[in-house]
């Protein structure tokens, strides 16, 4: 092996080395967007949070301004208790809104801030009161799908009760 090809390994091997240490750089500080040293935490409890999971990101006006840090269940009340990091400049006034929610079918889940127009803030441990948990969505698609053998949906039956007639198969009016 000559010197020049023991060189060149040199140099591409330093070159792979600085490389890999700007990757590391790079996702250390851009990976922590939405969450700002200094910001602050609080509360929302939600009656199912589907597949929410800690460091999802929490958006105002689809715009990421925190992630969810934690997620246990209340042992009195059953509800999952999300903890939320917010950035320190994010101010949500105190009837806001947060909302579990996914941009798609296969999109990420998310908690979604609707801002409310009270005057007062929710403080440093405060709790958002008004949540609306996750929706999911294997209820909807059977909801959607036909029940019984008709081919068209009849909603929700009961065992015993018969199909409701559509407009389509009901007796005409007399003229």
């Amino acid at each position: 092996m000559g010197l020049h090809q023991q060189w060149a390994e040199t140099l591409m091997g330093l070159l792979v080395v600085v490389l890999a240490v700007g990757v590391l750089v790079y996702s250390l500080t851009v990976g922590g967007v939405g969450s700002k040293p200094g910001g602050y935490d609080v509360t929302a409890k939600f009656g199912q949070v589907g597949s929410l999971a800690p460091g999802a990101a929490v958006t105002v006006a689809g715009v990421e301004v925190g992630a969810v840090s934690e997620i246990r269940l209340d042992p009195k009340t059953y509800l999952a208790v999300t903890t939320l990091r917010l950035d320190p400049d994010v101010k949500l006034p105190s009837d806001s809104t947060a909302k579990i929610t996914s941009d798609s079918l296969l999109g990420d889940v998310h908690v979604a801030i609707r801002l409310g127009g009270a005057t007062d803030d929710i403080k440093p441990g405060g709790e958002i009161d008004n949540t609306q948990g996750a929706v999911l969505f294997g209820l909807i698609g059977s909801a959607m799908r036909p029940q019984g053998g008709g081919g068209s949906f009849a909603g929700p039956q009961t065992a015993g009760e018969a199909p409701a007639a559509s407009a389509a198969t009901a007796a005409p009016d007399s003229y």
